[in-house]
């Protein structure tokens, strides 16, 4: 299981202390540190579309209108920190977010 997270997101560090709390293995991957890997990108789009784009984060808020009208693979590439977190490839496909669905199918 791969989780891309951001260290100091506290929806990130809930997942990961119930992915801890389960026993559950996971390799976790820092956007702002490691970035997201390119094929990553697309299957994370393949599923979710525009709607992997955090457009509530401050990195958006930041964006010129020209950057923010850039293809979302562009975008997630140039400023990872817009990946609606955490992302988690899990139950054969990628998850967003840490709420209960999402909960349900990494944890059970």
């Amino acid at each position: 299981m791969r989780v891309y997270c951001l260290k100091t997101c506290d929806t990130c560090r809930k997942a990961t202390k119930a992915l801890d709390a389960a026993g559950i293995a996971y390799d976790l991957r820092d956007v702002r540190a490691d970035g997201i890997a390119a094929d990553d990108i697309v299957a994370i789009l393949a599923t979710h579309g525009e709607a992997a784009i955090n457009r509530a984060s401050t990195t958006w808020r930041g964006l010129s209108e020209a950057e923010k009208a850039q293809a979302p693979e562009v975008l997630l590439a140039a400023h990872p920190t817009l990946l609606k977190r955490p992302a988690i490839a899990a139950a054969g496909g990628w998850l967003l977010g840490w709420k209960a669905d999402v909960q349900a199918k990494v944890i059970g």
